[in-house]
């Protein structure tokens, strides 16, 4: 289904992001896998030569709220691949706490990864696609299409008590997912956003076992309580979260040209929860 195109994964390094980067190599895609993480990155990278085929694969390490990294990311991918079709904006981390006891630091952390690091990843990428696409609508009369998939939450669209920074930035996302879906029809883009539910990964794994991330100078705990945990598949109608694999399976739908007419769109991937 994605033959021939090349694609970004950001955050790809575990969980969502790299099981989409191994279901996108096994569609045909050339990936390139980034992370903050190099060894997960290269885990992921050698997990999708492991699966065989022709897919092609390259890693690119760094921090995504870096401001000079968007252009080292797209400037690697055309280095590569010399192309660019499907941009997923997936890295992201959760620090957690209610309103009064939220620093701005905290804050700031959740906008910066999950709002103004796709912003600025589309904003360098931009030059390369409108170029792009000019040059094959002056030679073919359309261009080809490309993708956007932003990573959201449910959190963003119907919040979540403790997570006051984490809904601005995945509500902020569907924002710029739908203003662009606008300001890109014309070069044939198709911009979406995808809005999980609760997937098995290690935001969502017990506290003990979800691990700890260094950023911003502070050690952040990863995870959830346990009793949320146990509470969740009771609030879910299909009784269990979903796993990175599923999580994927709509990417793949968003980034193959089945979606070639679907733009703009906030798509829930819940197990049936609303709310």
């Amino acid at each position: 289904m994605l033959d021939g195109k090349v694609a970004i994964i950001t955050g790809a390094g575990r969980g969502i992001g790299a099981a989409a980067a191994r279901l996108f190599a096994l569609e045909g895609a050339a990936v390139i896998v980034s992370d903050l993480d190099a060894e997960q990155a290269e885990e992921t990278a050698g997990a999708i030569r492991a699966q065989g085929g022709n897919a092609a694969v390259a890693v690119v390490v760094g921090d995504v709220t870096d401001p000079a990294f968007p252009a080292q990311l797209i400037k690697a991918t055309l280095d590569t691949f010399n192309s660019l079709d499907i941009i997923v904006n997936n890295a992201g981390y959760t620090w957690d706490g209610v309103i009064q006891n939220m620093s701005d630091k905290q804050w700031s952390a959740m906008l910066d990864v999950h709002l103004t690091a796709p912003f600025r990843i589309l904003r360098e990428a931009s030059h390369y696609i409108r170029d792009a696409a000019k040059k094959e609508q002056a030679a073919f009369g359309q261009a080809k299409a490309r993708k956007v998939i932003n990573v959201s939450s449910v959190t963003g669209v119907y919040g979540n008590a403790g997570q006051v920074n984490y809904a601005a930035g995945k509500a902020g996302i569907t924002g710029v997912t739908k203003t662009l879906a606008k300001e890109w029809g014309r070069y044939n883009v198709q911009v979406n956003c995808v809005c999980y539910g609760f997937i098995d990964t290690r935001l969502t794994a017990a506290k003990e076992q979800g691990g700890i991330t260094e950023r911003h100078g502070e050690q952040i705990a990863l995870g959830v309580p346990e009793q949320m945990r146990q509470m969740a598949p009771l609030l879910i109608p299909l009784g269990r979260p979903g796993t990175p694999e599923e999580a994927a399976g709509p990417m793949l739908f968003l980034a193959s040209s089945l979606s070639n007419y679907v733009s703009g769109h906030v798509l829930e991937v819940t197990g049936g929860r609303v709310g």
